[in-house]
């Protein structure tokens, strides 16, 4: 090998451990530089370079209600399945399906002919009980009888006066009544049926008033009580939402330990009877209502640091600004200071936002 060759050889190989020893500099040197290119600024610094779309609110005074929402269901005032006291056959249906019917009104009878006959034998005992009675008090009066016996017969006529009275009390359980106004349903029999106390005949229900029910979470209970004003919401007959008001008028003794929700009932006079029980229904209760706020979105709002901050327009950029917050609902926020009507809100992106950052209105409201 030539002196040549071996200093060339020296000289590769001198390079390779050179270039193995500066190699991790370098790569740790690129990877930083990498890095650093990539961090986000920190909030409070300045960014001009980035133009951020955005959707903006000019602010105003507004009303502000703070409301418990909840679902309920349309339930009867009163409802009843009806059936007979005793059993027999059904001789008469009085009622017509669907109709209004009064408090008292006869809706159906079974046969009573055997207790009508048993009624009228007694009653033909009642003279001769009672001529009894006067004879024995006349010569009790005398001291010609004594006054066991003057007792028994007394108690003889008691006794068929019982009889009798019992007689109609069973010739009242062959006759349905109507316990209460209402609408009489569909009858489940036909005259000449034979029925007992389980057979139901028909339902009378009282739709006039209606009876809203509901559950509140716990956290409410202390907000609703017997004469609390709610709102419900109904479809009509042409698809539009309407809002009915209602009175609480029962809150149940205890909560429900499944659900922790607290039963309440309000009522609804259902005066033309347009509204049928048995639908679903949403709810609302005003617990606090502020007529002039100055109202923000929840999703303005950025917790910082135990500080308030929302971020306004100003000439094209995003400024921070500080807030004391009041009344708190599900979507919007009662601001007591830091900024005022007419200032620009930042609504949406407001996570991306940076002070000084340049951005566009896309939507303003």
């Amino acid at each position: 090998m030539t002196k040549r060759v071996k200093w060339g050889v020296t000289a590769a190989i001198f390079l390779m451990i050179a270039g193995m020893i500066a190699y991790p500099q370098i790569k740790n040197q690129l990877t930083v530089s990498g890095k650093d290119s990539n961090v986000a600024p920190a909030p409070g610094t300045s960014v001009r370079k980035q133009v951020l779309n955005i959707n903006a609110e000019v602010l105003k005074f507004q009303s502000l209600t703070d409301k418990v929402i909840s679902t309920g269901s349309i339930i009867p005032d009163e409802e009843v399945d009806l059936s007979f006291e005793s059993s027999g056959k059904v001789v008469n249906i009085y009622f017509t399906e669907g109709t209004h019917v009064k408090a008292g009104d006869l809706l159906a009878k079974i046969n009573d002919k055997p207790l009508q006959a048993q009624l009228r034998k007694l009653e033909a005992q009642i003279p001769l009980a009672k001529d009894r009675v006067y004879r024995q008090r006349t010569l009790l009066e005398k001291d010609a009888v004594s006054q066991e016996a003057y007792e028994q017969v007394t108690t003889e006529y008691e006794k068929l006066m019982a009889d009798i009275d019992l007689v109609k009390a069973n010739i009242l359980q062959t006759e349905l009544r109507a316990p209460f106004d209402g609408i009489i349903g569909l009858r489940s029999v036909s005259e000449g049926a034979y029925v007992s106390p389980t057979t139901v005949i028909t339902k009378l229900t009282k739709i006039s008033p209606l009876k809203i029910e509901f559950s509140i979470p716990e956290r409410y209970a202390n907000d609703v009580s017997n004469g609390t004003m709610i709102v419900f919401r109904l479809e009509d007959s042409n698809g539009i939402m309407r809002n009915y008001n209602a009175k609480v008028y029962a809150v149940e003794s205890k909560m429900d330990m499944t659900t922790r929700t607290l039963k309440v009932r309000a009522t609804y006079p259902n005066t033309n009877e347009a509204i049928f029980p048995g639908r679903y229904t949403s709810v609302e209760i005003t617990k606090r209502e502020i007529k002039d706020a100055l109202a923000i979105p929840s999703e303005a709002l950025i917790p910082e640091m135990g500080k308030n901050v929302v971020y306004l327009y100003k000439n094209g950029v995003a400024e921070p600004a500080e807030i004391e917050i009041g009344l708190r609902t599900e979507s919007h926020l009662q601001v007591l200071k830091g900024i005022q009507p007419g200032d620009t809100l930042i609504t949406s992106g407001v996570m991306q936002l940076r002070t000084g950052m340049n951005v566009t209105i896309d939507n303003l409201y």
